[in-house]
């Protein structure tokens, strides 16, 4: 508590100080920085009302010198679907199963929303809220794979910015908001409404979203005891799992805006989510000899469920300066997550006959975050412009695992080898510059930023406890020389952090189930990434092309470790790498093949390597990956359109093996019926394929684990907008960030 306190102040002080010195040192009267070459004719702000109206918008692709966003207007998937619906869809990314996002391989990615942290999109709970959020809540995807200084170095892979759909009225108008409302089959549902209200100096808006889904998942799973120094085969267990069950989500926001004079607004938000999901599965083991003789022959049903909030709130001033864009932000956030997975089952055993077995295991976490942010931006002479900031990050985090087993619901006992209790607390200062400037048809933008990072764990169970301290430096540097006034060529490089999250770091054991343990690894240690690109992009018209060259190098990059401790039975275990390094190229290109047919393609083909050196079961490895998405839209009439679509992820390494390929096949339809109504109409993975496939291979054990999800859903909805169209405060590059306040 000291640390935090001790941090808040020097975080008010800072501001303080700042108050006084921007405000005696006003900007000169230049003109206002010109666009950046790459921001071609404007497009639209996306809206609800955009969505109705069944438009291509003319640039559905923006860059700026360190980012490019990709507009979701024109994505029937998003929709109708979840965030990772949305996400898979853009390149760069990719969504595994189970809500992993990563960005050209790497899955250390930092999300926000509207360039601020997000608590529900952070920590133990992300994969889950990722499955589980409406899409149509955002109108564009931001990917940042080399940030500016002006951007938290925390994730390795780079930073998505999530930028919401406006819904505050613009000046003078009094009412904007939309109505969503989607069936699919199995009882699927998705309702979402938003809106605005402007009168004087006061502008309301806010948006609530319910959700319910249903997933469906089996798994085969093959594992083999192998004799170290012959590999022959000494037993093999097979394990089968069908499960199945609901999901809920309640999501819901309201901020409030008041111009307390032309160049001061104060801002205050209110924001939070409810998660529930969670069913019935059915899980079969048997394990047989070298001779194929079974020896052992049991079965296990139960029910889980993920239970999760996050509760958040931000109070945020924005002080204007004579000159446009000359500004100074002060913001301060507060989120708090919580949630909860519980497993209770009752295990039946048939060979050797042995009594019933119940099980019920309890797993919490608690997440409290406070961030500060001040951030100040100055457009300066010969169109140069200035960003300067501090940035807070104090996170206070809560883990209890707990798992109890007898031969009765009511005769359970807490088993000590998979029951403990982790507190962890992580406070981060940061300090950052950029400056920008053009030089005739050369823009260079330079950047630094100052990090000192006061990282503490307890284990409370066992008393183990380890404190980290460091001070580092995180340069970037981005050029942009414009070819022609159609092309441009891009270069740049950002040193990256990605620090281990707690959950990483407890060393105590956690039951998955009787074959499978996990723990943590405290000695656990930061990997750092230096990232190169060099960028070609040319648009014309419509027709937007764009190849990355990039060079990603990481020291001690974080993977999992599988170790045999007898029975079958794997823990598996984070560590370090010696080194991983990414060599490739993406490509990415969009526009219309005729009048009424465009086309959306990406793809992404790099050379992985990993340095496996003192790893046990692991080995230096290389291979190539591939990936892509593509989608062809046809707008036959003006108030039709169809969107077919897909992705594909390629078969990727890992220290002890391998992921291999998979992919979705998507179609929708969406129907003007009116100015202010429109009819849509999605099915998501066509061939109802989608699944992940992991083989290990160590000298003591081979493990193969196929999954398949019934991924197969279809919607249809109806969209109506009201009132006027809403504004967007500000462009979907943001000035501000910070890094995660959630664990």
């Amino acid at each position: 508590m000291r640390s935090f306190r001790s941090s808040l102040f020097l975080g008010v002080a800072f501001a303080a100080a700042a108050t006084s010195a921007f405000a005696q040192s006003p900007a000169p009267q230049s003109p206002a920085p010109a666009p950046a070459p790459e921001a071609k004719p404007a497009e639209k702000d996306d809206t609800t009302v955009d969505a109705v109206e069944v438009k291509v918008a003319p640039a559905e692709v923006r860059t700026s010198i360190d980012s490019t966003s990709y507009s979701l207007a024109n994505d029937l998937q998003a929709s109708t679907g979840t965030l990772a619906d949305a996400l898979r869809g853009v390149p760069s990314v990719d969504v595994d199963p189970d809500g992993n996002v990563s960005l050209r391989g790497d899955s250390n990615v930092t999300i926000l929303v509207d360039g601020r942290p997000s608590g529900m999109l952070s920590g133990d709970g992300r994969g889950q809220a990722i499955l589980s959020l409406p899409a149509d809540r955002y109108s564009r995807i931001e990917v940042m794979t080399n940030p500016s200084a002006a951007y938290s170095p925390e994730g390795s892979g780079g930073v998505i910015n999530l930028i919401t759909k406006p819904t505050a009225p613009k000046p003078g108008q009094t009412v904007t908001g939309s109505l969503r409302a989607n069936l699919g089959d199995d009882g699927r549902w998705n309702l979402g409404v938003s809106g605005g209200y402007q009168k004087d100096k006061l502008s309301l808006s806010g948006d609530l979203s319910g959700r319910h889904d249903r997933s469906v998942q089996s798994a085969d799973r093959v594992r083999q005891s192998l004799d170290p120094l012959t590999g022959d085969v000494l037993s093999t267990t097979r394990q089968t799992q069908d499960a199945q069950g609901p999901a809920d989500v309640l999501i819901g926001r309201v901020s409030a805006d008041y111009r307390l004079t032309d160049k001061l607004t104060l801002t205050g938000e209110l924001r939070g989510n409810l998660i529930d999901a969670g069913g019935s599965g059915l899980q079969t083991y048997e394990t047989t000899d070298a001779g194929g003789v079974a020896t052992s022959r049991y079965s296990r049903d139960g029910r889980f469920n993920f239970s999760g909030d996050n509760l958040g709130a931000t109070l945020r001033t924005v002080r204007a300066f004579d000159g446009a864009g000359h500004e100074w932000t002060n913001e301060l956030r507060y989120d708090r997550n919580k949630g909860h997975v519980s497993l209770g089952s009752r295990a039946e055993y048939d060979l050797p006959a042995a009594p019933d077995l119940y099980e019920q295991t309890d797993n919490r976490f608690l997440i409290n975050g406070l961030g500060f942010t001040s951030s100040y931006v100055r457009p300066m002479e010969n169109d140069a412009k200035l960003r300067a900031g501090y940035e807070l990050d104090y996170r206070d985090v809560g883990f209890s695992n707990g798992t109890s087993r007898g031969p009765a619901p009511g005769a359970l006992v807490p088993d000590p080898f998979v029951t403990n209790r982790l507190d962890f607390n992580q406070t981060v200062h940061a300090l950052y510059a950029t400056y920008e400037r053009p030089f005739g048809k050369l823009s260079a933008q330079a950047g630094l930023r100052l990090e000192y990072a006061d990282i503490q764990l307890n284990q409370v169970t066992t008393g183990v406890s380890r404190d980290q301290d460091y001070l580092r430096l995180y340069p970037t540097l981005h050029l942009a020389y414009d070819i022609t006034d159609k092309q441009q060529i891009k270069a740049s490089y950002s040193r990256r952090i990605q620090r281990p999250q707690p959950f990483l770091l407890n060393p105590f054991v956690s039951y998955q189930d009787p074959l499978n343990l996990r723990s943590g690894n405290p000695d656990l240690k930061p990997q750092e990434t230096d990232a190169y690109e060099l960028m070609w992009q040319l648009r014309t018209g419509q027709t937007f092309y764009q190849a990355t060259l990039y060079f990603r190098d990481t020291d001690k990059a974080f993977t999992e470790v599988a170790t045999d401790i007898g029975g079958g039975v794997l823990l598996t275990r984070p560590e370090n790498l010696g080194s991983r390094r990414d060599l490739g190229v993406e490509l990415v290109a969009t526009g219309p093949l005729s009048k009424t047919l465009k086309y959306n393609a990406s793809l992404n083909l790099y050379r992985q390597e990993i340095d496996a050196v003192g790893l046990t079961g692991a080995a230096d490895r290389s291979g190539t990956v591939v990936s892509g998405r593509a989608s062809l839209n046809w707008q036959p009439t003006p108030e039709d359109f169809v969107q077919l679509s897909g992705f594909y992820q390629g078969e990727s390494l890992t220290a002890q093996g391998k992921r291999e390929a998979g992919g979705m096949l998507n179609l929708g339809y969406r129907r003007k019926l009116t100015d202010k109504l429109a009819l849509q109409v999605t099915a998501r993975d066509l061939l109802d394929n989608f699944g992940d496939t992991t083989t290990t291979r160590t000298a003591t054990f081979t493990d193969r684990n196929e999954r398949t999800f019934v991924g197969r859903a279809v919607f249809i909805g109806l969209t109506w907008t009201f009132g006027a169209k809403p504004k967007r405060e500000r462009e979907p590059q943001f000035d501000f960030s910070g890094p995660p306040t959630g664990g």
